[in-house]
């Protein structure tokens, strides 16, 4: 090989930048753009499943400490059901009139016996007293309206009135009533109750008793026996 032939050029390994305006020079590479950056959906879709977690935990917490602090006042005032009770039943007129309607008078003695002892009971006044026999409506009347405190038992004498018709059906009933000596009647009470835990009038309810009776006789002014009496209670929690 000729030693003086001519070799390719090869570029240099290292390249001098030089300030000078030199054309002749290597320019650095003009500065590259940024190339825009998105977020990413998985960081928001964290954040909202973060949010519904927090929500939940929330709310788990809230229902807990209601129900510790029912449990606690529960607890503490020992809440008990009052009682009602049909005393006496007596009967002021049963008479059929001329148009084959019935008029009826009872007049009913009821005890309420409040056993609680911090917590008292205000009776209002859109109360209903209703007595059937045969299902049918013979008379009705209303409860008086009263706060009953604490530990007390209360007395209320109720006068109802009614004019029903009276049919051959329900003559027929009565008088079979009447030779077996038992009458029965179902007396139904429908009352508005606020409870009152110490000073402080709490949610009012509706209260709804049924009271099956078995009466002996259904003669006016002569006495009644109630032979059997039984009760059954139903609460509704009134809507604020």
């Amino acid at each position: 090989m000729d030693p003086h032939a001519a070799t390719p050029y090869r570029p240099p390994k290292y390249v001098m930048l030089s300030g000078n305006n030199d054309q002749g020079g290597l320019r650095p590479p003009p500065y590259r753009r940024n190339i825009p950056r998105y977020d990413n959906k998985k960081s928001s879709s964290s954040r909202c499943l973060k949010c519904i977690c927090c929500c939940y935990c929330c709310l788990i917490i809230i229902t807990v400490l209601f129900f510790a602090l029912t449990f606690f006042l529960y607890n503490l005032y020992k809440p008990q059901f009052p009682s009602y009770k049909v005393n006496s039943f007596d009967v002021h007129a049963f008479d059929i009139q001329s148009d084959m309607s019935l008029s009826t008078e009872f007049a009913v003695s009821v005890k309420a016996d409040n056993p609680n002892q911090h917590i008292g009971l205000a009776y209002g006044d859109d109360s209903q007293i209703n007595v059937y026999y045969s299902d049918s409506k013979l008379c009705s009347g209303k409860l008086p309206s009263f706060y009953q405190p604490r530990k007390n038992i209360t007395m209320m004498n109720i006068v109802l009135k009614g004019n029903s018709p009276f049919g051959s059906g329900l003559q027929e009933a009565l008088m079979e009533n009447r030779h077996t000596g038992r009458i029965p009647l179902l007396v139904r009470v429908k009352v508005p109750v606020n409870v009152v835990l110490g000073q402080f009038p709490l949610r009012g309810v509706t209260v709804y008793v049924n009271c099956s009776l078995v009466i002996n006789n259904l003669s006016p002014n002569k006495k009644v026996e109630i032979l059997s009496a039984k009760y059954t209670y139903v609460v509704n929690f009134n809507a604020y």
